[in-house]
């Protein structure tokens, strides 16, 4: 492989690696906030089922079980958006190596 083709298939591989990082970020961060809002969620759900007064289940409910319910949701669809994007960054990464490495083994040119 020539020198000007590897080393722009490793500078091309170091900016998708740092935007992995930032995903890798950014799906931790979502993360925490999805575990915190399925504690919330869960308490939430079961005081409602254990109480008896409708007024009072009525209010939880506007209060919190359905913003908490609203959010966690969010999050889920968030933290699988984040687990395809990594996934995505990961194959450019994956075959970005597989190139590089099959060219310098075979002496493969691309196909044009």
């Amino acid at each position: 492989m020539e020198e000007h083709v590897k080393k722009s298939l490793d500078e091309w591989k170091q900016e998708i690696d740092e935007l992995l990082n930032e995903i890798d970020k950014q799906y931790e961060e979502v993360k925490r906030e999805l575990q915190i809002y399925s504690y919330k969620f869960s308490i939430t759900k079961q005081v409602i089922q254990s109480t008896i007064n409708e007024d009072i289940i009525h209010s939880i409910r506007e209060l919190y079980h359905a913003p908490f319910e609203k959010r966690f949701n969010q999050l889920k669809v968030e933290i699988t958006d984040l687990e395809e994007k990594k996934k995505v960054f990961q194959m450019f990464i994956d075959k970005i190596d597989k190139v590089k490495g099959k060219r310098e083994e075979k002496g493969y040119e691309p196909v044009q």
